[in-house]
């Protein structure tokens, strides 16, 4: 086998917070904190899973203006059953996430309170430490949700509900149908506990923060929508369609709840109907350290090494799908010896010289991209792409791993 591979530069969005710090401060100034927070209340600050380029940005700030009006910060995790659902790994992903040393301490459990229910009867579960608090304020990254389209999809209203709702909550959430119930949930949260204010980010197409809106309480469920348009405007995608082959380096928890984004990949993965984008085979090689054996979405994709596979801790795997109804995105795919070995096989009723192959780190970082030679004609007409230089071949080590191209 022997594959060729451009680089190429697409054009993504690239605006840009140049203070993020500076920025939480002046939203807490605007808020205004002061008036919200008395000394010696202690304040719970959610955080989740996610691998947020400037969470540590966002958190010591919020962080330092509390412990400047005599409050008593405390961290969250706020990330339904991912960090395999136990407190211990949900603790270690915020630690993972550079954020155990901010002078707030991390209480991690899964134990939740009944807080009440919604119009419908769904019973709503908050976190017990976080329902301890005189306050709360909740820090996310607002986009697209991997498995619906609505008004609120994944942010401040999703972790509120489902990410404080532990791993009962989420499961009840997910159980009576996300879309409607996530929503209804936050609603008896905002109304029934004492949130603050939600703090939510909107990433520029180079994973980097392109909007931190600091927003009270009061006014989170109708501006985040707003928010939400600014997140889906800014996502890059995979400018190829179709695609013989998709092969992505790397899927992980940080970087989507289906470890690859399917709103990049496809969402009939998951969802069934037409095939938009048609990439029909998604060869996936290595999972991210901080994912600590989740490789919850692998099933979305068709090919992958043992080594992948020997990563996956089936029980965090599996609570997880379980928790999120959602059994397929934990299947095993094909599985063979070597990347070496998954790259043939996703070529293997192909012409190299004409099969069209993207190989790309993962589906948040898409200005990089090496395309096939049968792809060359799309780049030369596309004004946001860049040819950087000419197809060389794919190559693997000794023992048939890829070697990433440079």
């Amino acid at each position: 086998m022997l594959l060729n591979l451009a680089p190429v530069r697409q054009h993504v969005a690239t605006e840009r917070i140049s203070d993020v710090t500076q920025t939480v401060h002046d939203g807490l100034r605007a808020l205004p904190l002061a008036d919200r927070v008395r000394p010696g209340q202690r304040i719970a600050i959610a955080c989740g899973s996610r691998g947020i380029t400037c969470l540590r940005e966002v958190i010591q700030p919020l962080v330092e203006a509390l412990l400047a009006l005599g409050a008593q910060p405390f961290l969250v995790p706020a990330m339904g059953s991912h960090g395999g659902g136990t407190a211990e790994g949900q603790h270690g992903v915020l630690v993972d996430y550079g954020l155990g040393d901010l002078g707030a301490p991390i209480l991690s459990s899964m134990e939740t309170v009944l807080v009440g229910y919604t119009r419908e009867g769904m019973p709503v579960y908050f976190d017990q430490n976080a329902d301890r608090a005189d306050g709360v304020i909740v820090v996310n990254r607002i986009k697209e949700h991997t498995a619906f389209k609505g008004r609120w999809e994944s942010g401040l209203m999703k972790i509120l509900a489902v990410g404080l709702g532990k791993r009962q909550g989420a499961a009840t959430i997910h159980a009576w149908g996300l879309p409607t119930a996530m929503p209804a949930a936050a609603r008896v949260l905002l109304a029934q506990r004492p949130i603050l204010a939600g703090i939510g980010i909107v990433e520029n197409g180079e994973h980097q923060p392109a909007s931190v809106t600091v927003l009270p309480a009061e006014r989170i469920e109708a501006e985040e929508p707003a928010l939400l348009d600014l997140a889906r405007r800014l996502r890059p995608g995979i400018p190829f369609d179709p695609l013989d082959l998709l092969i992505v380096r790397e899927i992980g928890k940080n970087i989507s709840g289906t470890g690859m984004d399917l709103n990049v990949i496809g969402m009939w993965r998951k969802l069934g109907g037409e095939r938009v984008p048609d990439f029909r085979a998604i060869a996936v090689l290595d999972l991210t350290p901080v994912s600590h054996g989740n490789a919850n979405g692998v099933g979305y994709a068709d090919l992958i090494p043992q080594r992948l596979r020997d990563m996956i801790d089936i029980t965090a795997m599996y609570t997880n799908a379980m928790t999120a109804q959602n059994l397929p995105a934990a299947k095993l795919p094909i599985t063979l010896s070597t990347d070496r070995a998954v790259v043939e096989a996703g070529l293997s009723a192909l012409d190299p010289a004409v099969a069209r192959v993207v190989l790309i780190r993962n589906t948040l970082d898409l200005a990089s991209l090496w395309v096939s030679p049968a792809l060359l004609p799309e780049v030369e007409a596309n004004p946001s792409l860049d040819l950087l230089g000419p197809p060389v071949p794919l190559t693997f080590t000794e023992d048939g791993s890829l070697t990433p191209p440079s």
